[in-house]
């Protein structure tokens, strides 16, 4: 039970940082002021009008009883009455009073006004909304009615007026000013996390300075350290790999002038391709270990790329399956590398290759399925694994060494994406590329 209304109310709560903030500011100064004002109408407002009100009743009655006991001079009573008390009374004769009062029960002026008049005993009639500086009542009296135009401030103060307008002000200057410094506070986090997304896609980062508060600066001091860690290692892996395949071609070019001279022609041939086998190892390594090279992001035609990548391989059994132009923000290059490494390693062990891009909700989906043997659904989790080969005999066949979908991995992973396999429609596999923009 507990734990469905937990969640229940985490689903209520904003998910930002900022409005979080700004709840756990608001709320308590909306509480407090709706306490204060519950308090202020209950022990000052309402009691106050309430002692308003039944002094003005109890004048009331004393007028229609002193009227009705002085049978000289009553017009000397109405007179007296307006002068000192401010009405303005008129006897309306043989006439009956109106036997609907217009219920307003949210009005504390009118609940209170009907309380004090049913506690005299009198039959009454009265509306508060007629006129905006007086009160119509009316006061049954023989045969007919008194008409009574009381002014209102006899009944009600402007101070609640007055005090809601004080109470609200406040209330809001400050929430304003909450905002204020919330959007202070929430902005280096924002500077951090954007920092740490471009980071982590590989895009050229300006030094980053750490700003806030205390805790905040110190994470993004870390974060630097670690960035410039991270930065440090790529560099000595790329540094370390280009040295190595400087150092490894100089006796590779010589062992290939030392088989030029050797004069048993099956021998050299077999030396030769072993030789140019090692080669390609080596750029693929180099190919490999520069996946993370700067490359500046930029919005490009996604489908025109990669139509033109297609239309290089002058393939007729490449099939094209999109013609909507659809735009992405991301590293131009990559992608086509990312792209052109899944059409080979199609090409290598299937006829049928089709290339398919759909725009979805979040994401753009690029699928490249084909017609060959296909992979067992076992080591799908395995093949984007750094020189990992499913069948040694075949991969060594068509010449791989087990980088094509590790490259194509990477390269998706830094730009936020993910890449699935799948039984395609022609019984080979389906490798399906999940971009989001």
């Amino acid at each position: 039970m507990f734990y469905g209304l937990s969640n229940y109310l985490k689903n209520l709560l904003p998910k930002r940082l900022f409005y979080r903030g700004l709840l756990i500011v608001a709320v308590p100064i909306v509480v407090l002021q709706v306490t204060i004002s519950i308090v202020f109408f209950d022990s000052l407002w309402i009691k106050t009008n309430s002692g308003m009100t039944r002094a003005l009743v109890s004048e009331v009655k004393t007028f229609v009883d002193a009227y009705d006991n002085d049978e000289t001079n009553k017009d000397f009573i109405i007179v007296l009455f307006e002068d000192h008390l401010g009405f303005n009374i008129k006897y309306e004769k043989e006439k009956i009073i109106p036997e609907n009062v217009p219920e307003r029960w949210f009005s504390p002026v009118d609940r209170s006004l009907r309380r004090e008049l049913k506690n005299k005993n009198l039959i009454y009639w009265f509306n508060t909304t007629n006129f905006k500086e007086v009160i119509d009542l009316r006061i049954k009296y023989g045969d007919g009615y008194f008409q009574f135009y009381i002014p209102r401030d006899r009944l009600t103060t402007s101070s609640a007026r007055l005090f809601g307008l004080w109470i609200t002000l406040p209330a809001f200057l400050m929430i304003v000013i909450a905002i204020i410094f919330l959007k202070n506070q929430t902005r280096p986090i924002i500077k951090l996390a954007e920092a740490s997304e471009k980071f982590g896609k590989g895009e050229d980062l300006e030094e980053f300075r750490p700003s806030g508060a205390l805790e905040i600066r110190k994470a993004g001091q870390e974060f630097d350290k670690m960035r410039k860690r991270i930065l440090r290692h790529l560099n000595q892996r790329s540094e370390m790999l280009s040295g190595i395949s400087h150092d490894l071609r100089t006796p590779l070019t010589r062992i290939k002038l030392q088989l030029a001279m050797i004069k048993d022609e099956n021998l050299s041939q077999k030396l030769s391709s072993d030789v140019d086998e090692m080669e390609k190892m080596l750029n693929e390594y180099l190919q490999f270990a520069s996946t993370g090279a700067k490359d500046k992001t930029e919005t490009f035609d996604l489908s025109e790329q990669i139509s033109n990548l297609i239309n290089k391989y002058e393939n007729p059994n490449i099939i094209k399956d999109f013609n909507d132009r659809i735009y992405y923000n991301g590293r131009k290059n990559l992608i086509n590398r990312c792209v052109n490494n899944l059409i080979e390693n199609s090409l290598k062990f299937a006829k049928k290759v089709e290339v398919k891009i759909e725009k979805q909700q979040d994401s753009i989906i690029i699928s490249i399925s084909d017609d060959g043997p296909g992979i067992p659904q076992e080591e799908y989790e395995n093949i984007t694994k750094p020189f990992y080969k499913i069948d040694k005999s075949r991969s060594e066949k068509k010449s791989s060494v087990g980088l094509g979908l590790s490259i194509a991995s990477d390269i998706v992973k830094s730009h936020g994406g993910d890449i699935t396999f799948a039984k395609s429609k022609f019984d080979g596999l389906e490798v399906a590329i999940s971009l989001p923009f």
